[in-house]
């Protein structure tokens, strides 16, 4: 799978699908794959009915969906969070100051010259 969606079934309860198959061995990808997005649809399908409910009532859906579907920080959301890791020194280990470097990296080369 690529990115994986914040609602997947666990891993657990795929094997245990998997192995009732009759072929599990030539399945088992593809059950997890559709299990994961059969799980994602229902759920996003939950959440917009409840979203349009609270539209009906006169509340914002909006804000609903904003929490259960939050966007992820920017680039430049993150890099300003690395920055202030390195100005209270928070950094444990350099593997994680090494991370807030390619981090801060990353951002800069987006910008224009």
């Amino acid at each position: 799978m690529t990115q994986q969606h914040p609602i997947t079934p666990p891993p657990e309860l795929v094997q245990e699908w998997v192995n009732s198959l009759e072929c599990p061995e030539n399945w088992g990808p593809k059950v997890s794959w559709i299990a994961a997005r059969a799980a994602q649809w229902g759920a996003d399908q939950e959440l917009e009915a409840c979203c349009a409910l609270m539209d009906d009532w006169g509340l914002d859906g909006e804000d609903l969906m904003e929490c259960r579907r939050p966007k992820p920080p920017s680039l430049k959301e993150q890099a300003l969070e690395a920055l202030e890791r390195f100005s209270v020194h928070a950094h444990a280990y350099a593997d994680e100051m090494m991370a807030d470097f390619d981090l801060i990296s990353r951002a800069l080369e987006q910008l224009d010259d």
